[in-house]
């Protein structure tokens, strides 16, 4: 109620209703290179973990339209 500037909780109600949250849903991706690890940091990725194979796992959460 205080974020949203609102003096009466009805209209924080409203107002959440509205709002989208996304669930713990992510892109993954894996790098081979040091160099496509750059890139997936770039893009935006956050470093998981790195398998036995020497292949690195990233992540990134899924993005959903505004309201």
């Amino acid at each position: 109620m205080r974020i949203l500037g609102h003096k009466r909780m009805v209209n924080t109600l409203v107002h959440s209703h509205l709002a989208e949250f996304g669930g713990d849903e992510y892109v993954s991706k894996i790098a081979k290179t040091a160099v496509e690890d750059s890139q997936l940091v770039e893009a935006g990725f956050e470093y998981v973990c790195t398998a036995p194979e020497n292949l690195t796992l990233f992540r990134k959460r899924k993005q959903y339209g505004s309201v």
